[in-house]
């Protein structure tokens, strides 16, 4: 969201109440974190404009995570906030005299009592506004043009980035609301996309539908929105929008979020255009998904639930007549991968694929991926607080299946069905969930029964 519309006032007070608990935690456990890497402050940078290649234009700017960890700015470059232990935090806020581009205004929202906020022109000024000497202060971001000449003690030193980014996975109230807003305007972009997709809209028409929904421009999501039509659906990270729709309309997978506060959602519905196998399989997909939501919860280790998927994709093929083995052989096969070849889900937040999801500790060591699941982006225990995404999915995947036609997995696969089901490409089906002790809070079923949506 942009620096004015990072809270609308409906939001405003209930945000403001948590805000406060939410940046004193911020504060202590960064305070915490210096003190153990040996630093007396942290400068974050919310980035730089990146320059088209031999050209005058910028490409879109998007704030880097550890920025967007202490304010929701996320549309303003160059911009530093500055903390040092026991001290109110400095925004440097990047407002250059301009002609060219408007210059964004001075914050003033739910959040900016907490820093003091210091208007700069440019880096010199910004430069000019911190203490003389930063030997002992660690920076976050990228090496921008002049840099070396600020003298800083040492940049994105990993000890520090480490112990920063393993706390970011526990969600506070504050970052959970942000999460669940972030899933209401997603559900609502969603809703208006399966609108157009019904009324025969191509891929473009119905991107456009979703960010009018929405109200955010392409460069304000988390992502750019996968809408895949049919056989498009077997691509796992399609980013092609036909402009022009099928001949046959079939199905529709879409993978869309909306950012809220800086906190990203991330859903995916797909869809049938008329009833039959692949409605039916949708269905399927979805009570799958539903039971393994159902495992979430403090203290399971999420490989075990990504084995689980496995499992149940398992069970799938075999009732849908894809496969002719049982669910053992299809696992130990390799089957399952064929059809279900990425991970389970993923740490939420910040970013869509949050940072810290391998981690054994703060101090070192990560977790590894089960054996012959190597796109695996979770291997923690989860905790309270925890955010992930549960996405299971059954694809007819082309390069996929013709490898596995080629070997011993052949004789496995029902081959005939696989390719009168193939013209759809694909089925994901993907919810947020907030992990408590005794399970977890879907944020995005509930958003959609807040928008008057059944899924």
């Amino acid at each position: 969201m942009s620096a004015n519309d990072a809270a609308p006032d409906t939001h405003a007070e209930p945000l403001a109440a948590l805000f406060g608990p939410h940046f004193t935690a911020l504060c202590e456990r960064t305070a915490a974190a210096l003190e153990t890497c040996g630093f007396e402050a942290l400068l974050v940078h919310s980035g730089s404009l990146l320059p088209v290649f031999q050209d005058d234009r910028t490409y879109p700017f998007e704030a880097n995570a550890p920025f967007k960890v202490w304010t929701p700015l996320a549309d303003v470059p160059d911009c530093f906030v500055h903390f040092r232990p026991g001290r109110r935090p400095q925004l440097l806020f990047h407002r250059p005299t301009d002609y060219w581009y408007k210059p964004a205004p001075l914050p003033q929202d739910y959040w900016t009592a907490h820093f003091e906020i210091l208007p700069c022109a440019d880096l010199a000024a910004a430069r000019a506004a911190l203490p003389r000497s930063l030997a002992r202060t660690a920076y976050l971001g990228e090496d921008f043009g002049g840099l070396t000449d600020w003298a800083v003690g040492a940049v994105n030193p990993p000890r520090l980035i480490r112990h920063l980014d393993f706390t970011r996975a526990r969600k506070s109230a504050y970052e959970l609301a942000c999460l669940r807003e972030a899933n209401r305007l997603g559900a609502r972009g969603h809703r208006a996309a399966a609108q157009a997709f019904a009324g025969g809209g191509s891929e473009f028409e119905i991107e456009l539908a979703f960010l009018a929904a929405c109200g955010q421009r392409e460069q304000e999501l988390p992502y750019n929105p996968i809408i895949a039509l049919n056989e498009n659906g077997a691509v796992l990270h399609y980013q092609v929008l036909e402009k022009h729709p099928p001949q046959m309309r079939r199905s529709l997978l879409i993978d869309a979020g909306a950012e809220f506060g800086g906190y990203a959602s991330d859903i995916t519905r797909t869809y049938a255009a008329a009833e039959g196998d692949f409605a039916d399989l949708i269905q399927r997909m979805d009570g799958l998904q539903q039971s393994l939501c159902a495992h979430v919860r403090a203290g399971v280790d999420w490989r075990e639930i990504h084995l689980l998927a496995h499992r149940l994709a398992a069970e799938l093929l075999r009732d849908a007549d894809l496969v002719s083995c049982g669910a053992e052989e299809a696992i130990a096969s390799g089957v399952t991968r064929v059809f279900l070849p990425h991970g389970i889900g993923h740490l939420l937040g910040l970013e869509v694929h949050d940072a810290g999801g391998f981690m054994r500790s703060p101090d070192g060591g990560d977790i590894e991926r089960p054996e012959g699941h190597p796109y695996l982006r979770l291997t923690r225990t989860l905790e309270p607080g925890f955010v992930v995404t549960m996405e299971p999915g059954i694809y007819f995947i082309e390069p996929l299946l013709a490898a596995a036609q080629s070997d011993s997995r052949a004789r496995l696969i029902r081959w005939p069905r696989v390719e009168a089901l193939r013209p759809w490409g694909g089925i994901r089906i993907e919810d947020d969930l907030a992990v408590t002790a005794t399970g977890c809070e879907n944020l995005t079923r509930d958003a959609f029964a807040l928008e008057g949506t059944e899924r």
